[in-house]
């Protein structure tokens, strides 16, 4: 029988007193998580925790574990029956810790209070490294953006180097990658079989190792592609290079091949994904009791800055079809667009009515991309073997439906519940899919969303990325020309105008992204002089692992045509770059530098056009 979505009574275990007050003498997983521990489906760990008790299983989530002291956080619980998990949390621990100037951050979204070092740098090695040697009888299963974007051979920023699989470094018996629901629930009925940890090789969107000599695990239905191994990645850029054209092109398949590295004398085996979930297979995530509150341990010790965040907020579909290349969301979530009902997401806006705190404001409808939902291929069987890392770049794929009208409609139709005064829309919208200079599919329906999303569910500011001005820029991080902009701009100040409201329109900017100069960077500093735009949200480029940009980061050029890329890489240049989004704390020698700069780059732009 299905669920109903509801408000959960009781929080997970924690600790050993929690689990004797349930009456449980024995664990089956027990998972640690570098985050607190938060009830809610915006955080992994807790989905993954609620995915678990829905099979019928006893679960301890452990948030946070001290990893400095006498280790008693990894013992307090005993042996699971059949695992420990390990997630380094919602974030990358080193986005989380350093910024991308790699000077240490004093604050964790994602702890009481916002307080930093509760948690080591790489918790999914730590943590497993600790596992494995208090418990080595024990399966280490390991998941989360930080084990999903390392799954293969990847460049480390932080460490200035290539290493090999987070499964060698970390010494894990499985990889969970992506959204980890569907391998996770078929691992766990094998389990409850009796089917041994170390035989279960072969679950699609796992990892797992296997020694140099043995034969690969028997699935004859799937292709097989071989990688080149670790070490010759690490000892060329070239050969790095093609293995993540290969690993790109497979991993946006639907019917992906398998993929086998070598490393030392081991064999990392990335089995292909599931296919995409059902309408009604993401409603069954947020039909689990969530308590959609942090765990009481924490009520003492300060709100939850990222919990904060999204508490009246809800995610109305995954993935992203954008394959933006500074970006993980594709590689992890998937480019595939996994929507939920609407009645599933206006069951869980009453919910949220319903909370004690809740004033009326949803401060989000949304997703990676705010306005994707329910977009897919006309023909679905086009998209099961593309391999393009994006459905709208260089160009909107004729197969993709982008109509916005069901979205229009499900924002229409969550203003219209009781207590509801206003629901916002906080993710970053794709302006690319709203006109027909760029998406000859857009039409009346885009025109119409764009409308009813400035006139009603704007908060004061509508946040979208750009990310560049320069046509060179935007082309390296597979984005839509900056004219895009400037067509949004004033269709918003138009819209402003006929409502009388006195919103602003805040672009998000990357600076020192490969391919990226000074010289960009002084014409995009006179482009937002000249529309009068003062950009907050920006940020330096981080390379993060696995990703189109961080490739062309360490080695210098683009994998996919072998063109040299210019890079930013010392920390001087980085800071110099990023300066120039300050425009207005420029002297006036530097302002008229940057005037100087608007009028050759006008000029090149008018000869070489926008790619």
């Amino acid at each position: 029988m299905k669920k109903q979505l509801h408000f959960g009574n009781i929080f997970l275990p924690t600790n050993r007193k929690e689990t004797e007050a349930l009456g449980w003498d024995e664990l089956d997983v027990i998972l640690f998580s570098g985050d607190a521990y938060v009830d809610h489906p915006s955080f992994g760990p807790a989905v993954i925790a609620r995915v678990i008790e829905a099979e019928g299983l006893r679960v301890a989530v452990v948030p946070q574990p001290n990893w400095k002291d006498d280790l008693r956080d990894f013992r307090k619980l005993g042996k699971p029956k059949y695992f420990f998990g390990v997630t380094a949390g919602n974030m990358d621990s080193m986005v989380n810790h350093y910024t991308a100037a790699i000077r240490l951050r004093s604050d964790d979204a994602y702890t009481p209070g916002g307080k930093a070092g509760f948690r080591p740098d790489y918790p999914t090695i730590v943590y497993t490294q600790i596992l494995k040697k208090l418990f080595p009888d024990v399966p280490v299963l390991i998941g989360g953006i930080e084990a999903s974007m390392r799954r293969l051979t990847h460049y480390d920023y932080w460490k200035n180097r290539v290493e090999p699989s987070i499964l060698v470094s970390s010494g894990a018996d499985m990889l969970i990658y992506g959204m980890g629901e569907q391998p996770l629930r078929e691992l766990l009925a094998l389990l409850v079989k009796g089917v041994p940890f170390s035989s279960l090789k072969t679950i699609r969107q796992t990892a797992v190792t296997v020694g140099s000599d043995e034969p690969l695990p028997v699935q004859r239905m799937w292709k097989d592609l071989t990688l080149h191994s670790f070490e010759q990645c690490r000892d060329d850029k070239k050969v790095f290079a093609d293995n993540f054209v290969k690993f790109e092109k497979e991993s946006n398949k639907i019917e992906a091949g398998r993929l086998i590295e070598a490393v030392g004398d081991r064999k990392i085996i990335i089995n292909p994904p599931f296919p995409p979930m059902s309408e009604a297979e993401a409603d069954m995530i947020y039909d689990l009791p969530f308590t959609y509150r942090p765990h009481p341990r924490y009520f003492k010790k300060g709100d939850i800055p990222a919990y904060e965040m999204i508490k009246f907020s809800v995610n109305i579909h995954r993935g992203c079809f954008g394959g933006c290349s500074f970006c993980a969301i594709a590689a992890h979530q998937g480019k595939q667009i996994i929507s939920r009902s609407e009645e599933s997401i206006l069951k869980e806006v009453k919910l949220l009515t319903s909370m004690p705190d809740f004033k009326g404001y949803l401060s989000d409808l949304g997703g990676p991309s705010a306005n994707m939902y329910r977009m897919k291929g006309k023909d679905m069987k086009i998209c099961n073997t593309c391999s393009r890392p994006s459905c709208i770049w260089p160009a909107v794929c004729k197969n993709l439906d982008t109509n916005h009208k069901k979205l229009t409609d499900l924002y229409r139709k969550v203003d219209e519940i009781t207590g509801i005064k206003k629901s916002f829309i906080g993710s970053g919208v794709r302006y690319d899919l709203l006109f027909p200079e760029w998406n000859k599919n857009a039409g009346r329906d885009e025109g119409e969303y764009l409308e009813e999303l400035v006139s009603k569910h704007v908060s004061g500011r509508l946040k979208v990325a750009p990310e560049h001005t320069s046509s060179d820029v935007l082309y390296e991080m597979r984005k839509a020309p900056f004219d895009l902009f400037r067509k949004l701009k004033t269709r918003f100040d138009s819209i402003k105008k006929r409502y009388g409201i006195n919103y602003e329109l805040i672009p998000y900017f990357i600076s020192s992204h490969p391919g990226c100069t000074n010289e960009d960077m002084k014409s995009l500093a006179a482009e937002m002089k000249v529309l009068g735009i003062k950009p907050e949200q920006v940020q330096d480029f981080t390379p993060t692992p696995m990703t189109l940009a961080t490739t062309m980061y360490y080695t210098g050029f683009d994998p996919y045509t072998g063109k040299k890329v210019y890079v930013a890489r010392s920390i001087e240049e980085k800071r110099r770059q990023k300066e120039y989004f300050f425009w207005w704390n420029k002297s006036p020698r530097k302002d008229a530098k940057i005037q100087k700069s608007k009028r050759r780059g006008e000029k090149e732009s008018g000869r070489r056009g926008d790619k």
